[in-house]
């Protein structure tokens, strides 16, 4: 199975928990470790801790 990222304000394909994998910016996500439930068409929201935009991977 692929590794697929989502970015910040797109839709969750499928209802499941995601977690931060990298900020969009280029900066770690070191500190983001939280996992959120999506339902499906939900929007990715921006990384927990830093408020940034991020790409999110399922947990």
């Amino acid at each position: 199975m692929a590794d697929n990222k989502f970015k910040t304000g797109e839709k969750a394909p499928e209802s499941g928990k995601y977690k931060v994998s990298t900020l969009v910016s280029g900066g770690p996500a070191s500190q983001d470790n939280t996992e959120i439930k999506l339902e499906k068409g939900e929007q990715f929201p921006p990384s927990p801790s830093k408020n940034e935009a991020a790409y999110w991977v399922k947990a």
